[in-house]
Order: C-alpha cells, then structure tokens, then sequence
C-alpha cells in the first residue's frame, strides 16, 4: 500500500522557508508530496512545521496535531534552532526527539530523517564562532542518526560541505535553501523512497521556476527580515557564544583544543545513555 497521509514536522527549513511561490512558502516537503503518488492516487499533505521551532516545540505541539491526523509517512526535521540558543542542552533534544519518533512509529508511520549542515559554516562565520555551533550540529546529528538506526527511518545526509558551498542552493539569508535547495531535498527523498516503494509518482524537477537570489536580494533581506533575526539572536546567544569564542582562542593558543572536542563527546554520549541507545553507533563527526 502506497502514502496516503504525508505529515511534515520541523521549523523553517520544512516550513518552506526561501522558496516562496504565489505570496507562500512552499518547500521540499510540499514538493516531495507532490510526487508521492500515481496519477490513479492521492495523497493528502499537511504541514505542521513552524519557523524557529525547537525539537520542544515539536514535542509538544506538532506531534500531538500530527497524532490526531495519523499520517503513513511523517518528517521530523528540526535541531539547528536548538543549536541557536544559549539554553542548548544536548540530552533535553536527544529524550525530546526519541519520544517524538517512538509515538509516530508506534503509530504506524514511516519516519524520514535527515542529518543538517552547522549553522556557523552555511553563514561562514569566523572559525572560534563558528567551531561552537559546529560541535551542538555535530551533536544533533549523531542524535538523530542513531535514532534513525532505532526507528528504521528513512535517513537523508544533508550536512556534506558539497551542497553548502554551492551557493544556488542557498536563499539570500544563508540559512534557508532556495528554491533549487528545496527541489535538491525533495528528489534526495523521493528517489529513497522510491526505493522501498512508497513513493510512486515522478520525481520533483530539479531546475528552479524563479531566479536565484541576487546580492540586492540578499541586502533587502539584511535590511528587513534580517535585522530582526540578528536581534533577536545577539540578545539570546551572542553573549554566550562570545564566551565559547574566547574558550576557543584560550585553548587553540595552549594548544588544548582538543578538550572542547573531548567535553562535547562526553555530553554527547551522556545524551544517548539517557534514551539508552548504543553510543558507538553515533559518534561526533559522523
């Protein structure tokens, strides 16, 4: 039996953020559903997903909607927001993320998953800020690959540097995909479930309809949308992502980075004992 409820969980990245089309957001998941079934099929598409949700927000807000709708196939893509806050707690996700996918799954549904880039890379900041937010995505995303593992969900790697260093993939912000970024995730997905036969119609086009954003998009966006966001992140994580910087400059002169690496690790398998799932299967960096 084919898809007939698709469900799309996460923050801006699902919500369609960066590829607008007639005054919405649209996104790769919308794309995706549009290729789920045959021309004899339908497949019924709700998003649920919210700009700047955490996997909190997701917990306890989009998977009870998504609970009631009972989907077949479900996306849960979220964690970078949480890599954004000054309250980041690595163990807090990796419970709230095990309990989201262990309700859907017992539901029934077939998980998709993905693995994201850091934030600090896809805005180019300076390495001693930018090496901070690479260990919390890390992080998550050796989360949710052993989750994956534990789920049987359909995984996707989306952190490889290739995509994020191809800047038509990008919006004007740097950290939403554009157009050709959505359609790039939509086909990732749909030739993997092409695979295992739940997705039966054909793959979304890769070629954008809309032109890529221009270095005046990208100005627009600072003036505008961006100066809220650079607001609201200096007074929320700037102040403590300073002091990451500094311990990152102390150490890097001793000679002792590596401890950084060392700590996160540590938090990081304190993280996956506490869902009880096996430590060597996701490691830091995989």
């Amino acid at each position: 039996m084919g898809v007939r409820r698709f469900a799309a969980l996460g923050d801006s990245l699902t919500a369609g953020v960066g590829d607008p089309v007639d005054g919405r957001w649209r996104g790769w998941a919308a794309l995706l559903a549009e290729g789920l079934a045959d021309v004899q099929g339908a497949v019924d598409f709700r998003n649920f997903a919210v700009s700047g949700a955490r996997t909190r927000d997701v917990a306890e807000c989009q998977t009870p909607a998504a609970l009631a709708y009972r989907p077949d196939l479900v996306s849960v893509v979220v964690g970078v927001n949480d890599t954004l806050r000054r309250t980041f707690d690595i163990a807090e996700l990796a419970i709230g993320l095990d309990r989201v996918c262990g309700q859907l799954a017992a539901q029934g549904a077939v998980l998709l998953t993905a693995c994201l880039p850091d934030p600090g890379a896809m805005l180019g900041l300076p390495a001693p800020l930018a090496r901070p937010l690479a260990r919390r995505q890390r992080a998550v995303n050796a989360v949710v690959h052993a989750l994956s593992a534990r789920y049987d969900t359909v995984h996707l790697h989306t952190a490889d540097a290739a995509w994020v260093a191809d800047r038509s993939m990008w919006s004007a912000d740097r950290l939403h995909p554009a157009e050709r970024g959505h359609r790039m995730i939509a086909a990732r997905f749909h030739a993997l479930l092409t695979e295992s036969g739940l997705a039966r119609g054909a793959a979304p086009a890769g070629e954008p309809q809309q032109p890529p954003p221009s270095r005046a998009d990208a100005l627009l966006w600072l003036a505008t949308a961006g100066t809220g966001w650079v607001v609201r992140r200096c007074h929320d994580l700037l102040p403590q992502l300073l002091r990451l910087a500094g311990a990152e400059v102390r150490h890097w002169a001793r000679g002792t980075g590596a401890r950084l690496d060392q700590r996160a690790e540590h938090a990081l398998l304190a993280a996956l004992a506490a869902v009880a799932l096996d430590a060597p299967v996701a490691r830091m960096g995989e």
